[in-house]
């Protein structure tokens, strides 16, 4: 038997064109799947006003929050993003002749697209260091992709053993709190990590360095002339190479200073502005290796273990990721010029 009923626009189209290609009504419903009296109704509701979408009116108790309702809802969001349901409610409730309940709010904000979220965590930008991050934009903005091809990024990282099951949700009983199988286990200091120093240009993946201890300037020192000098004169022969480090306490060591100064004529040192991670590529590779490290079949055990897997998957970044990230760098100038020396999604 075949479907019956009030019929999708696009169904509705299918029935006038088998009718105007000539097939009777029956032959039409057999092809398509519908009722005779179906593809009568629509065939002459077409033939009438020659209109293939449904005259059936929505149906449905009519929506308690009208367009002009939506806007007052929507400026009660924009003035405090971490309303509760409860206070949105309320604030709406306000002066208004027919109240709404929290469900109506639920379902009002959801039409308008807005869902409850955990906000992204960003670091707080002094006004000092966003005038920096906005002079460096300026500066830069007119590099274009093969002007950032010439910058070596560099940067540390720490990657823990074990990582944090705070998101995890379990199913249980009241009294079932302590059940072995309802509790997640948890390592002071995640267990321990590894730190890594790693570098790359839009050429090649450079070296990554673990690092036993804390970096200090003497061990900084040792990196800069094992791993970033040779690096450099390599990639960049001519000397039009940029070396890219934060402001880390080690990396404005005086004896890290003097180095450079003793090399500048091989490479510049890119002046970085302070609270930068969003304009820093290597960010993401860090996020690579970390999500890489997390869809292991056999998570590491121990800390060589550990660090033998972080060297491996960096061995293996495809060279289309971080050419990829090289590239997006007058994007990245371009939004934190927009946010005037802000906070970019990046």
């Amino acid at each position: 038997m075949g479907k019956k009923g009030d019929l999708s626009n696009f169904e509705r189209g299918m029935v006038v064109g088998a009718r105007r290609a000539g097939l009777s009504i029956s032959q039409s419903a057999q092809l398509l799947g519908f009722s005779c009296t179906t593809i009568s109704r629509v065939y002459k509701e077409w033939c009438a006003k020659e209109k293939t979408f449904s005259m059936r009116q929505s149906c449905g108790r009519k929506c308690l929050v009208d367009a002009r309702g939506q806007r007052r809802m929507g400026r009660l969001i924009q003035a405090d993003r971490r309303a509760t349901l409860t206070e949105i409610t309320t604030r709406y409730n306000r002066g208004m002749q027919q109240s709404i309940c929290e469900a109506t709010t639920r379902t009002t904000l959801r039409r308008m697209g807005y869902n409850s979220r955990r906000p992204h965590r960003v670091p707080l930008i002094s006004t000092t260091n966003r005038k920096k991050r906005l002079q460096f934009a300026r500066a830069h903005q007119n590099w274009t992709v093969e002007d950032w091809k010439n910058v070596a990024w560099s940067e540390e990282s720490r990657f823990l053993l074990r990582h944090s099951n705070g998101g995890v949700r379990i199913w249980r009983k009241q009294n079932e709190n302590m059940d072995p199988s309802c509790l997640v286990t948890t390592v002071q200091a995640g267990g321990g990590g590894v730190m890594v120093w790693g570098m790359f240009s839009w050429h090649t993946l450079g070296p990554l360095v673990p690092i036993g201890h804390r970096l200090n300037a003497t061990a900084y020192l040792s990196i800069v002339s094992d791993h970033v000098h040779p690096f450099m004169t390599t990639m960049y022969p001519s000397s039009d190479g940029y070396f890219q480090q934060d402001n880390a306490p080690c990396h404005k060591a005086r004896i890290i200073s003097n180095w450079f100064l003793e090399h500048d004529n091989e490479f510049t040192v890119l002046k970085w502005p302070p609270q930068s991670p969003d304009l820093n590529p290597i960010e993401h590779l860090w996020d690579v290796v970390e999500r890489e490290l997390r869809a292991l079949d056999v998570h590491p055990t121990n800390l060589h273990q550990l660090q033998d897997a972080i060297l491996s998957i960096w061995a293996n970044i495809s060279k289309e990721c971080f050419q990829h990230l090289v590239e997006s760098m007058p994007r990245r100038i371009k939004a934190v010029l927009k946010v005037k020396g802000g906070q970019t999604p990046y």
